[in-house]
């Protein structure tokens, strides 16, 4: 093994991670990106990891005797171009925690279109408060985005054999365009959802449908597939699994079902296990899906052996993810919800889950169409779905927008025009100073804004509590 790494890309949550990891092993790690902002950005600077910017050929003269090249990284890039040009040994994420971390492990996967970051993190919770009792079941894992009841996306722990890892679908090399996911080997998987995404790489849902029974065909005979009940999608996926397949959802009959929901601010409600009672469940977090990503945790856990007090008291503990939910700001009496909008699926549990949490008062969504999906014009009429549950809607423009051809790009204007027939009041502005100028003179107290976007954009997160804030102070 290389004992200087460099990862080009290395502020993707996943990239980051692998950079963490790197470096508890002891190895000197170095990363180049562009635009690194937090979570991620923070945490490789607390681990003291330096982040080249912007990426240069230059960055390579330390000769690093192995580079890791993220799945975002394409020919011209000129770090890439020097690695070719002198065939420095190069690898991808995927491959390198295959071959650096999962052997002699036991590898636990946790896939699907949504939910699978923040069903992997109480995952992990799980195991962890089982390892208080039990050091057996103290974790290894790796999660796409910052677990704030670690305060971190990974951890390695050497002489244990349970690893979690959050299974991306997205493809992971410019020299390996199969999913990420294919390279880790599930012993037992968790399989969400299962939707068309990522457009930018699959042509259509049948692409997406032959990625994820790729993945199931990889789980051996002795595992075990928890998988979700209410999408013929996933069906499909996991019929002709060769594995134990436990369903999992609200469906009669189904293996690990739930029933006597209660949805507020705090999600309860009971889970049976082949029609008998498991556990009574409590969840510190709003939402149907947050509900069933804590319940498909709570199936693999017990599967595989995590006794169900462990499970019950990591559930009732649980502190979610950074940027799912996550309360950014309360200034003078509007709260700001910052998550990691994605796909119009997302974005309607999302909003569904905030109606839930505060109910009674009005509600913004403040859209940046950043994903390689919403920058499509693919889902127009979901998106308006998703968008209708709130009560105001704010549309920036889409980002990057030129790298669309425009007969194939998402038309903020198309999607505020449907939402006025429907009532309800939606603009567009430029960019996130225009957002704030724009509806920081409309917000009151009792507001709930929530900010969807799956990057930076444009540092909203900041400038909008402190346009509020300045606003306070002049009363």
């Amino acid at each position: 093994m290389a004992k200087h790494v460099h990862l080009i890309g290395i502020c993707g949550t996943a990239m980051a991670s692998l950079a963490g990891m790197l470096r508890a092993r002891g190895y000197e790690v170095t990363g180049s990106d562009t635009a690194a902002y937090p979570p991620m950005s923070d945490q490789l600077r607390a681990m003291g990891i330096p982040v080249l910017e912007p990426y240069r050929a230059e960055n390579l003269d330390s000769r690093p005797d192995l580079v890791v090249v993220g799945n975002a990284i394409s020919r011209g890039n000129p770090e890439l171009e020097r690695v070719l040009d002198e065939r420095i040994p190069m690898t991808s994420m995927a491959a390198l925690i295959h071959d650096e971390f999962l052997a002699g492990r036991e590898s636990l996967v946790v896939c699907g279109t949504h939910g699978k970051t923040t069903t992997t993190s109480m995952l992990a919770w799980i195991y962890e408060t089982a390892a208080r009792k039990d050091a057996q079941w103290k974790p290894s894992f790796l999660i796409g985005g910052v677990a704030e009841n670690f305060g971190t996306s990974f951890h390695v722990q050497e002489g244990t054999r349970p690893f979690l890892l959050e299974g991306d679908e997205y493809d992971t090399a410019f020299f390996d365009k199969g999913p990420k996911f294919l390279h880790y080997f599930p012993d037992a998987a968790i399989l969400t959802h299962v939707e068309f995404d990522h457009a930018d790489i699959y042509p259509d849902l049948e692409a997406v449908k032959t990625a994820f029974k790729r993945m199931v065909n990889l789980i051996p005979h002795r595992g075990r597939l928890v998988a979700f009940d209410g999408s013929e999608t996933v069906t499909e996926c996991c019929a002709n699994a060769f594995c134990t397949v436990e369903r999992y959802g609200f469906a009669d009959g189904s293996h690990w079902r739930v029933v006597e929901m209660e949805a507020g601010a705090r999600m309860n409600w009971i889970l049976l296990r082949e029609g008998s009672q498991f556990a009574q469940l409590t969840l510190p977090m709003a939402g149907e899906h947050n509900a069933l990503n804590a319940t498909a945790a709570a199936a693999l856990a017990a599967g595989q052996g995590v006794p169900a007090d462990a499970i019950v008291a990591a559930l009732a503990t649980f502190h979610s993810v950074k940027r799912r939910l996550e309360v950014r700001a309360e200034v003078a009496g509007v709260t700001v919800i910052d998550d990691f909008a994605h796909h119009p699926t997302a974005i309607r549990e999302t909003l569904r889950a905030l109606r839930s949490a505060y109910p009674g008062r009005r509600l913004w969504a403040v859209l940046e169409p950043r994903s390689n999906t919403l920058r499509r014009n693919v889902f127009e009429k979901e998106l308006v779905e998703s968008l209708a549950l709130a009560d105001e809607v704010v549309i920036a423009a889409v980002f990057k927008s030129e790298a669309i051809p425009a007969s194939e790009r998402m038309d903020p204007e198309h999607v505020i025009a449907a939402l006025r027939v429907r009532g309800i009041p939606a603009v567009k502005c430029h960019d996130a100073d225009a957002i704030v100028a724009e509806i920081v003179p409309q917000l009151r107290s009792g507001d709930v804004v929530a900010i969807l976007s799956n990057g930076g954009f444009g540092g909203i997160y900041e400038t909008l509590p402190a346009s509020l804030e300045r606003r306070a102070s002049s009363v």
